[in-house]
């Protein structure tokens, strides 16, 4: 299974013209690496289970929201005179998305047995 940038975007609501091929990228390596941190295992965003796929296109998401609404540099936020305009309007929730790799992660984490 494969992560793809339009996986990423699909969650957003959001298309090539809100956010490039290269930054969707970027957050993927990235979201894939926390998660092999997090579950002491390799992986890769390009190669890897669904239930990974899940939780990689989850937080890779979770980048992009705070790239997209952390300033007014994204160019997404717009105001003329009195009238403005957003285009993150249409994102999920933050804490939508939280909740839900939450969730997905709490399945992948196989529990330790054994003593301490």
């Amino acid at each position: 299974m494969s992560v793809s940038a339009e996986d990423v975007r699909d969650v957003l609501n959001v298309d090539s013209s809100d956010i490039s091929d290269a930054k969707v990228t970027k957050m993927l390596k990235r979201a894939a690496v926390a998660l092999s941190l997090e579950l002491s295992l390799e992986i890769d965003y390009a190669d890897c289970t669904d239930a990974q796929k899940e939780a990689i296109t989850l937080l890779a998401a979770l980048y992009l929201v705070c790239f997209l609404t952390g300033g007014s540099a994204v160019g997404l936020n717009f105001s003329v005179g009195d009238l403005s305009t957003s285009n993150t309007s249409n994102l999920p929730a933050l804490e939508v998305l939280t909740s839900e790799f939450e969730r997905v992660l709490g399945k992948l984490k196989v529990p330790y047995v054994g003593s301490v």
